[in-house]
């Protein structure tokens, strides 16, 4: 019997890996997962066999696509481009080629492939300028990309390959799901570089967790209350999956996120009483000069309205699963196959 295939462009980044762990879970023996990526990696048939094939792509060049389903595709996921927190330096160029002509490349194989429906995940900065001016950020306001900075080329280039997939629904009636997304919550292993600015960077949250780990102080910056929508990567699985059962009614842009504003102040509190030793508990320390976090959070009514669906993963029972995930390390085969290393925190 020939299966339908779901296709995952971009399967080797944190958020791709985590979706093909949700999807070979989640579909039954009809399904059959096509994982990619820029490089050779044995980790996705060794871990989900008869599940997931792996195929090695790079959407920047059209001609590898043949080594792809050519029919029975029926959903292509499509989380593969450039990014500022994976990039050293700045190359403008790079975005295009990626985010606009990689787009086009992604589109082009799921027309000729039979694909029902595109999901594509867009950057919240593509609402830069309602930070600051507003708290509750709706699905389908006006974009606000930013103008300098090194978010604002791969914004822009992000917001053209949104509407490439609305001209193909226009033109060729495949169905573009659009996903908002803010910082998405996700254990990974230290091996994995961040940049900002194009120079190496920490994640503040997950310099949080190192600290309190080692009983240090944590440092809350700016006004405490001011806070964010914090979202696990199993809610954004929740939401991508949902979306592959949706009417095609419901197809368009989405808001990723919980509905609710954490405060810095609560996100420090829980973070201390998860991964804090008894021993050993952090304390906070007020830093009122230093500058504030952005200050907002998502509404996902339309989510719930259209997909049907619900966050699950309160503040609480995010950094529970986190933890519990650190402790696993489900993908450590993966991180030390791609990166020569597993390990959880190094320590500075």
């Amino acid at each position: 019997m020939e299966r339908n295939k779901v296709v995952v462009f971009g399967a080797t980044g944190t958020l791709g890996i985590y979706f093909v762990d949700h999807l070979a879970q989640s579909l039954g023996d009809d399904w059959e997962v096509i994982a990619t990526g820029r490089r050779d990696v044995r980790f996705f048939d060794s871990h989900y066999p008869g599940k997931v094939t792996y195929v090695k792509v790079n959407i920047d060049d059209e001609s590898g696509f043949q080594d792809l389903p050519q029919e029975g595709v029926r959903v292509v996921a499509h989380f593969a481009g450039a990014l500022p927190a994976y990039m050293k330096g700045y190359d403008p160029r790079a975005y295009v080629r990626s985010n606009v002509m990689g787009t086009l490349n992604v589109l082009e194989f799921a027309r000729r492939s039979g694909a029902e429906r595109v999901l594509f995940p867009q950057t919240i900065s593509d609402y830069n300028g309602y930070f600051g001016q507003m708290r509750e950020l709706m699905d389908d306001m006006p974009k606000r990309v930013p103008l300098s900075g090194d978010h604002a080329v791969y914004a822009m280039t992000k917001v053209c390959a949104e509407d490439l997939c609305r001209n193909y629904e226009a033109e060729h009636g495949i169905l573009s799901f659009v996903f908002r997304l803010p910082n998405i919550y996700c254990y990974m292993p230290e091996a994995k570089v961040l940049y900002h600015d194009g120079v190496p960077a920490v994640s503040s949250y997950r310099l949080m967790i190192e600290r309190a780990m080692a009983g240090e102080d944590l440092e809350v910056w700016g006004d405490p209350t001011k806070g964010m929508d914090l979202i696990y990567v199993k809610d954004f699985c929740q939401m991508l999956y949902k979306a592959m059962w949706a009417p095609a009614s419901a197809s368009g842009c989405y808001n990723m996120g919980t509905g609710r504003m954490t405060s810095l102040d609560q996100m420090v509190d829980v973070i201390i009483k998860t991964f804090c030793s008894p021993d050993h508990v952090s304390r906070k320390i007020y830093r009122p000069e230093k500058h504030d976090c952005v200050d907002y959070f998502m509404n996902v009514d339309k989510a719930r309205r259209n997909l049907g669906y619900e966050p699950e993963y309160t503040p609480e029972r995010l950094f529970a699963d986190y933890k519990r995930e650190m402790e696993e390390n489900r993908f450590a085969d993966f991180f030390l196959e791609r990166y020569g290393t597993s390990t959880a925190y190094e320590g500075r």
